[in-house]
């Protein structure tokens, strides 16, 4: 289909009405809000320190525009200076001292006139901050973080696909005493808070010896009432009478498992994975608990390290929070088509 045929459909043939301008209206609302922060966020991470706290802010990344005057080893700012009389020339500053600035021409540079500070405006120039990538790779033991970012988002995935599936398969396609109560008290967990948990989480991964440890981030969250109840409420969609045709043929509950419940299961388990790796990604406050090693730290943990008591360097944070997001961009992308399948399908049969 035509990209442009199908982005300027309206409900007549030929005639825009009140009902397209409203649609249109709420549609391109809806991507700036979603994807706006994210288009800032990559274009900020390009900005220079001094840019960044800029008021007005801009969008694209800016900075001052600087020129190599004769006599001066190092370029000067320049600057658009109005005279008493109303006119304006593109003058470099040479310092500034308190509330006068002395200036000087840059094609005549022998003569310093001095201005006061409110008379000259910045003259200013996109200017792309390669450096707030390149410096806080440098600084920022990227490689490691990245790694062991990466060993806790794929090892706690599996467990949580594993772990949940499991109890999804019990609580859907077996009758016993106490089913619907123990699938309510799991539910039940997500109106607990996570605060209220973490000091008896901390207490148990202490006995266990799993302090400083990427297992102590990795296990506490394994098991997730949420993808318990995703699954669940997908399988009872499989129908029973598949599950006892194999048993006839003489399949063992752990092949009926393996080979029929997580292939039919493939759209909703796909959801649970997306959720898992960005809950297992962006994860900050268990880790920053569990760890104190430097070289165990996880990307959002390392982040912190950009952080002093009296600095803060946004631009390197912004920087490593695009590189952090590469990633899972990837995972969502490759995935999402499972996404719209397995919620909508997801509690079609009670």
């Amino acid at each position: 289909m035509d990209l442009k045929k199908f982005f300027m459909r309206t409900r007549r043939q030929g005639k825009v009405g009140v009902s397209d301008i409203l649609s249109y209206s709420y549609l391109i609302m809806g991507v700036i809000l979603m994807f706006g922060p994210v288009i800032w966020l990559i274009l900020s991470s390009f900005k220079t320190p001094a840019a960044l706290v800029k008021f007005p802010p801009t969008l694209l990344p800016q900075g001052q525009k600087a020129v190599s005057v004769e006599g001066y080893d190092e370029p000067l700012p320049l600057f658009t200076v109005t005279f008493e009389d109303g006119t304006q020339k593109e003058m470099a500053q040479v310092r500034r001292v308190g509330i006068e600035a002395q200036m000087v021409d840059p094609q005549n540079p022998g003569e310093i006139v001095k201005v006061n500070i409110n008379q000259r405006t910045e003259i200013t120039e996109v200017k792309i901050a390669w450096e707030n990538y390149t410096e806080s790779l440098t600084s920022f033991n990227f490689l490691s973080f990245l790694k062991n970012s990466v060993i806790v988002t794929i090892v706690a995935t599996l467990l949580t696909l594993v772990i949940n599936s499991m109890a999804a398969f019990a609580l859907s396609k077996y009758e016993f005493k106490g089913r619907n109560l123990t699938f309510v008290i799991i539910v039940s967990t997500l109106l607990i808070p996570i605060s209220v948990i973490l000091v008896p989480v901390f207490l148990v991964i202490t006995k266990l010896d799993m302090n400083n440890s990427l297992w102590g981030v990795i296990v506490p969250g394994a098991a997730t009432p949420t993808g318990v109840f995703l699954l669940r409420q997908y399988m009872l969609t499989i129908p029973d009478e598949l599950l006892a045709a194999a048993r006839v043929d003489g399949a063992s509950e752990w092949r009926i498992y393996w080979q029929i419940i997580l292939p039919l299961a493939a759209p909703a388990l796909a959801v649970l994975t997306i959720f898992s790796v960005m809950w297992r990604w962006n994860d900050f406050l268990w880790p920053l608990i569990v760890l104190n090693k430097n070289e165990l730290f996880t990307l959002q943990v390392g982040l912190n390290s950009f952080q002093g008591e009296l600095n803060v360097k946004w631009n390197y944070i912004l920087a490593m929070t695009v590189m952090t997001l590469l990633p899972i961009s990837l995972v969502f992308a490759f995935l999402q088509k499972f996404i719209t399948t397995g919620i909508s399908t997801t509690g079609m049969k009670g």
